[in-house]
């Protein structure tokens, strides 16, 4: 056993791809990722950011931001995931307005 410590997340795969990235506070920003560190901290290239609906700050909307390259700071970043191959489908679990 070697005394190198393995992350769990390899970001490595992802450098020059898309990534989709959830921050803490309920911000959303994809881009292209081009670097990243062992604190988590993101550089992401043409990034654009998903403005948030005003009456639900939970939820996002259809309208965009761009960006350019920014800096994700660590400690804010929840998620990151690729953009290809992730498609948003319908919630399974709603109930219809008649039931």
């Amino acid at each position: 056993m070697s005394g190198r410590k393995e992350t769990v997340l390899d970001l490595a795969k992802f450098v020059d791809k898309g990534v989709q990235v959830k921050l803490t506070g309920g911000r959303q920003v994809t881009g292209n990722l081009k670097g990243y560190d062992q604190l988590l901290n993101l550089v992401l290239d043409e990034a654009v950011e998903f403005l948030r609906d005003p009456d639900d700050p939970l939820k996002t909307t259809d309208q965009t931001r761009r960006l350019g390259l920014i800096v994700c700071r660590g400690t804010a970043v929840m998620l990151v995931s690729p953009t290809d191959g992730t498609d948003e489908i319908a919630n399974p679990f709603v109930q219809p307005d008649g039931a």
